[in-house]
């Protein structure tokens, strides 16, 4: 199946008041996480997209996680789980919604050409508290977590234009093992994996500060 950008999705930092039922208290909070899907053509720099932005850029966004990712097709799996929620493109906060690509088919390092631009896949998407707050779902980033419908993260090796419809065009693999579903497996249970591990860690795709977690989680399991 070929891959295709069906939807570009982008959102500047909002602000939003949450009312706390536990104690009926409200506290403002501010995120990127309200992507809504655009028309025409988008230019895709290096940090991100035109008319995208981060809140925390402490967590988010940066040259390793400057275009987030994620399945079409996982979209339908939500709405037979949770059908009284509006699930939508844009909706887990992704800026690409690609048909044809899922956790199980994406590895890192993969490079893949949209329009003018030029992709490289660095890392899986880590879900934050802001996405269960997004929908008001205490347990979503939970769920998430366990059935790995994460997305993934990718650095913008050549700026360009991307639209909607266009294809998404695998150019390079040099990591066929790393598949992103195979670096949440090794993450969850490193003393299991320990020789993907170890390749993951060493693997210059990477985003440098999640190899440096493997590294240390390695080293710790190693020494006596």
């Amino acid at each position: 199946m070929s891959a295709k950008l069906v939807s570009v999705n982008v959102s500047l930092a909002l602000t939003r008041v949450h009312q706390h039922v536990k104690d009926d208290r409200e506290s403002e909070w501010t995120s990127g996480i309200f992507k809504q899907p655009v028309a025409g053509q988008v230019h895709v720099g290096r940090l991100n997209l035109a008319g995208d932005q981060q809140a925390d850029l402490k967590n988010h966004g940066g040259e390793h996680q400057a275009v987030m990712a994620y399945s079409a097709e996982h979209y339908d799996l939500w709405r037979a789980e949770l059908p009284d929620t509006a699930w939508a493109y844009g909706g887990f906060g992704e800026n690409f919604t690609i048909s044809g690509q899922d956790e199980h088919s994406v590895c890192i390092g993969d490079v893949y050409t949209v329009g003018d631009a030029r992709l490289e896949v660095s890392a899986q998407r880590l879900p934050c508290w802001k996405l269960a707050r997004r929908w008001d779902m205490k347990d979503l980033t939970a769920r998430v977590e366990r059935n790995k419908r994460s997305g993934w993260y990718m650095r913008v090796l050549q700026e360009g234009a991307v639209e909607a419809g266009m294809s998404v065009r695998l150019v390079a693999r040099p990591y066929p093992n790393l598949t992103i579903h195979t670096v949440h497996t090794v993450i969850d249970s490193m003393e299991d994996h320990a020789e993907t591990a170890a390749e993951l860690a060493a693997c210059p795709a990477f985003k440098p500060s999640f190899a440096a977690y493997v590294r240390a989680k390695l080293d710790a399991l190693t020494t006596p």
